[in-house]
């Protein structure tokens, strides 16, 4: 076995002092779960351990989504979930032991290197439909986890993208991710016309069928997304994201190697659904999209690609006219459809998947 990237030693000696002093000031381990998912055969539970300051155990109310910083501080209590910045104040505590429970059963795993728990479990007992788990560290605070069930009559999936496809922000591409994360709420977010209603068409003609939010972002800006989502009445749906910090290997992850791995592994969990894959022509969706459906054109149904303003592509990579224009021409297995917005998509991809 190779020897772990500098980076990470780094870091994981940095986060192994700050747990010893925090803990010992009387900070103690809390859960968050994130959306996970799975088939009546396997289900993937996904969270994080973090150290909190605060006794209380932290609830939200998923009914009432806040409309100010202040009403999200008056909801969430003494240590809400808070955007921006602050959302990656965060210590994660490693190697903790954790105890999560499916139904009537609790499965022991751990956290990761980050605090991150990814754990699958067979054989769960879960009807198709949404449920929650419970996530508990050992001596610390709790937390509910969504996990949507798909059902083994579900044919029809859909992947989408999140910036540019569904968000907008007129900022230079290398600003993007750091002016949505570090200093924008979700209230200030704009969405791309239509695609809300048509995930929700597409979603209404195939019922049971999953979504999932595919995005190279970080997994601490999944609540303030989840809220943006919920807000603009996008289907629920797991955010597979990824965590920026480094890796055995290097500094930072790739995201495009976190997309394509995502997709694979997508196909080989639910081998019956043909997919819809939705992104935008201003970075890397068009070839990581084509790609897979080269390598798997029996999973993929349609790729549809939300076409940038000449403005939005100037902003995403800093030319006029989309990346695709000079890559090699290659033919792909699956139809590709393409348009300014979700109407334009909905269009085309309802004729293209009347087809058969």
């Amino acid at each position: 076995m190779s020897r772990p990237h500098a980076a990470s030693i780094v870091e994981d000696a940095w986060n192994s002092r700050m747990n010893s002093v925090l803990a010992s000031r009387g900070w103690t381990p809390r859960a968050v779960g994130h959306t996970g998912y799975g088939s009546t055969d396997f289900v993937r539970v996904l969270g994080r351990v973090l150290l909190s300051r605060h006794p209380e155990e932290v609830t939200i109310d998923a009914k009432r989504l806040p409309d100010s910083d202040e009403d999200v501080e008056q909801e969430l209590g003494p240590e809400p979930r808070v955007r921006g910045w602050r959302a990656f104040l965060t210590a994660q505590l490693m190697n903790a032991e954790v105890d999560v429970r499916i139904g009537d059963v609790v499965h022991r795993t751990s956290s990761d290197r980050s605090g991150y728990i990814d754990l699958t479990v067979t054989g769960h007992g879960l009807t198709p439909g949404w449920h929650e788990v419970t996530i508990t560290p050992v001596g610390g605070i709790s937390a509910q986890a969504p996990v949507q069930i798909v059902g083994p009559s579900v044919r029809f999936g859909l992947v989408s993208d999140i910036d540019d496809t569904i968000i907008t922000t007129a900022l230079p591409r290398p600003l993007i991710a750091a002016y949505n994360t570090f200093v924008l709420t979700e209230q200030a977010r704009n969405i791309v016309p239509g695609m809300a209603p048509m995930y929700r068409e597409l979603l209404g003609d195939h019922p049971g069928a999953p979504i999932f939010y595919l995005s190279t972002g970080a997994w601490n800006t999944e609540d303030t997304l989840n809220r943006f989502i919920h807000r603009h009445g996008y289907p629920a749906g797991a955010l597979l994201m990824t965590d920026w910090g480094p890796t055995n290997t290097g500094w930072f992850r790739s995201g495009q190697q976190h997309k394509r791995v995502t997709l694979h592994r997508l196909a080989k969990e639910f081998p019956q659904i043909q997919w819809v894959l939705v992104g935008d022509d201003g970075q890397h969706d068009p070839k990581i999209y084509g790609d897979f459906a080269r390598d798997r054109p029996d999973v993929v149904r349609a790729i549809g690609i939300r076409e940038l303003t000449t403005t939005e592509q100037v902003l995403s990579h800093g030319l006029p006219v989309s990346n695709e224009g000079f890559a090699p021409r290659v033919r792909r297995p699956v139809p590709v459809v393409r348009a300014p917005d979700g109407y334009g998509l909905l269009r085309q991809l309802r004729a293209v998947l009347a087809q058969g």
